[in-house]
């Protein structure tokens, strides 16, 4: 039996994580091609935190609720639907409302929970996992044999990124903030990790790599490492952004940009069309649901909180102290 309404957490005004109230809400119901999950457990995000501020508002047509990423049970199909049927369990990217009992997701943004996970672990997959395909495996076009350095290789983001293009035969670089998250970026697979409060990436990236650079560059930092990216780059590499938390302005000189033949690139997942994460989730059945399901990859799971506790999620996430995924549990 689905009820008629259900506890989500509302966003009841810009500001700090306070803002993150629990309520009560109508159930949504399932359109042409959609799918209802009963949420087990749901991903905190970096964009969660920032339209929780009020600077990144849902796409036209998604739920005001927080959550782009969830895990857990199909409980009603909409017309049309044909990839899943009533009791599957599924993990899927949303446009929003995954801070919820009940979720909805486009059939062809869900996949199947990989075999040995729960909830949790299949929760930590799709907004990373989607992220960093598209970014850097199609955007950046990472190959085996190549070279690569991910920013902030703790985050959820980066314990995807380094394990990834370690298991498709790239040599795996990466920046972390601390001892321990350095530790942790090497213990996934990352040949060095840089503590970028006491070393240079660049002048690190170029000594392990005979002063070549880099192939590709993961960047969610922007700021001051935009024109250090571009320093640190390889000829024709290719420097991918997909965040700005030092800022998106930054005084660059193009020169090296041309000299190197560099392609400088980014993306967001939040407004791209159903059709165009529908081939990014049809890319991961085939490239990386395998992984999964052997074990050979894994998310990394730092911390757990009942949805209710939603804004001490989002504490952490601020600190930034963690390693990893951060996961609200019904």
């Amino acid at each position: 039996m689905i009820p008629a309404r259900m506890k989500a957490i509302a966003i009841t005004k810009p500001g700090g994580p306070e803002v993150l109230q629990l309520t009560e809400i109508d159930t949504p119901v399932p359109s042409v091609g959609e799918i209802l999950i009963r949420v087990e457990a749901a991903g905190v995000n970096r964009p969660d935190t920032i339209q929780r501020m009020g600077f990144y508002a849902p796409p036209p047509g998604s739920p005001d609720t927080p959550g782009l990423e969830v895990a857990g049970e199909v409980v009603a199909i909409g017309a049309g639907v044909t990839r899943w049927a009533v009791g599957d369990n599924v993990c899927a990217l949303v446009g929003g409302g995954g801070y919820a009992q009940y979720c909805i997701a486009h059939e062809s943004h869900a996949l199947p929970q990989p075999h040995g996970f729960n909830a949790i672990e299949a929760a930590g997959l799709p907004e990373t996992f989607f992220t960093v395909w598209t970014n850097v495996f199609e955007r950046g076009g990472l190959k085996g044999g190549e070279t690569f350095l991910v920013h902030g290789g703790s985050s959820g983001i980066g314990t995807t990124a380094i394990q990834l293009a370690k298991i498709f035969g790239a040599r795996v670089f990466t920046t972390a903030g601390s001892v321990e998250k350095c530790a942790a970026c090497l213990e996934l697979g990352a040949e060095a990790a840089v503590n970028y409060r006491t070393q240079d990436f660049v002048a690190e990236v170029k000594a392990l790599t005979g002063n070549r650079g880099v192939d590709v560059i993961l960047d969610m930092v922007g700021g001051d490492y935009i024109p250090r990216n571009i320093e640190a780059a390889a000829r024709d590499g290719r420097i991918v952004s997909i965040a700005f938390l030092n800022g998106s302005v930054a005084e660059v000189n193009f020169m090296p940009v041309m000299l190197k033949r560099l392609t400088l690139t980014g993306s967001t997942l939040r407004p791209r069309t159903i059709n165009e994460k529908a081939s990014i989730a049809d890319a991961l059945r085939e490239k990386v649901w395998p992984l999964l399901d052997a074990g050979r990859v894994k998310p990394l799971i730092d911390a757990t909180f009942p949805l209710a506790n939603a804004a001490k999620a989002h504490e952490l996430m601020e600190k930034s102290s963690h390693i990893g995924k951060i996961i609200l549990t019904m």
